[in-house]
């Protein structure tokens, strides 16, 4: 079996705050491969996002990445210089954030910025970066590219602002992209629309996508794998057959319950009790135990990973039992 495209192994963000060090990411061990699409999913402030941006050396002071290793290609990125971050930035790593306008400027023409950031890692002509850029708004299913190339980001919907955001990211067919909920203020159909062709180009480009989301309905449609998080740990992981079909942790369960289904139609939906720990004060052992209702005495420790083939889970008390423990 060939290496995974990027491997990441025990990483841990930190912010400093003047009541205490806030642990948003603690402990995250996740490998996306070539072609693969991997859903990493959860409530708001699970950690989500700071683990996309740490990936890519974007978290901002007071956070740090206090441990852990992040494999690109056999390169330990945690070492790498801010100068050679910067080089794989937009080149062979990409980001696709949620709201387009973080990466679109309003006073520039698309072709502008598009142009610039072919420029930056390759050095071509101007004629020779507007074509590659023209040719990257038409994969994304921009209408008459050649035209649009010349419009303000204002004279987009907001789902071909979307697109324009995602054409950008292709720009240099990267190895790996990392989304972060870039769909989520889009209208289902504009969504689906787009869903369908990330999915084509994840497949025709070989390349590895991260998909962040808290929509499991999202995840389930587009992505191979899922990685469930929960107040800053993976509590569980595997495909999306195993994990949406027979999730073992709680927590999952919790989340798969809430999610309106077409066959329980008028029926209301099932909330996980209590709320998400607060960021200053997380229990001991399990994160989950102060919402649920399985939990015991020996949930005050660290569940070990329980492995199950690809499938793996942390949790004392699974919803079906374990076969295999990996500490």
């Amino acid at each position: 079996m060939s290496a995974p495209l990027l491997r990441v192994e025990g990483l841990k963000t930190w912010f400093d705050t003047p009541k205490g060090i806030v642990k948003s990411v603690d402990g995250v061990d996740l490998d996306v491969g070539r072609g693969e699409i991997l859903g990493l999913v959860g409530e708001s402030g699970s950690g989500k996002s700071v683990t996309g941006f740490s990936l890519i050396g974007l978290v901002d002071k007071p956070g740090r990445v206090v441990e852990g290793r992040i494999d690109f290609k056999g390169e330990d990125l945690r070492t790498a210089s801010p100068a050679r971050l910067r080089s794989l930035r937009g080149d062979r790593i990409a980001m696709i954030f949620q709201d387009p306008m973080m990466t679109l400027n309003p006073v520039l023409r698309i072709g502008t910025q598009m142009i610039e950031t072919v420029q930056a890692h390759r050095k071509v002509s101007r004629a020779e970066a507007r074509a590659r850029s023209v040719e990257a708004l038409g994969k994304v299913g921009i209408p008459h590219p050649a035209e649009r190339i010349d419009a303000y980001p204002h004279e987009f919907s907001g789902g071909m602002r979307q697109r324009v955001a995602i054409a950008i990211a292709l720009l240099h067919e990267p190895d790996l992209i990392i989304a972060d909920e870039p769909t989520t203020a889009l209208d289902v159909t504009i969504q689906s629309q787009i869903l369908a062709q990330v999915q084509k180009l994840a497949a025709e480009m070989g390349l590895g996508l991260i998909w962040i989301s808290h929509d499991l309905g999202v995840v389930a449609a587009l992505a191979q794998r899922v990685a469930v998080m929960y107040a800053g740990r993976i509590v569980e992981r595997g495909t999306i057959d195993e994990v949406l079909d027979a999730p073992q942790h709680p927590y999952t369960a919790g989340l798969i319950g809430s999610t309106p289904m077409a066959n329980e139609r008028g029926k209301p939906l099932r909330q996980i009790p209590g709320s998400a720990p607060p960021a200053l004060g997380r229990p001991s052992g399990c994160p989950f135990r102060p919402r649920c209702a399985r939990a015991t005495e020996i949930c005050q420790t660290e569940p070990p990973e329980t492995l199950t083939g690809q499938h793996g889970w942390r949790c004392f008390h699974p919803l079906q039992t374990p076969t295999e423990v990996r500490a």
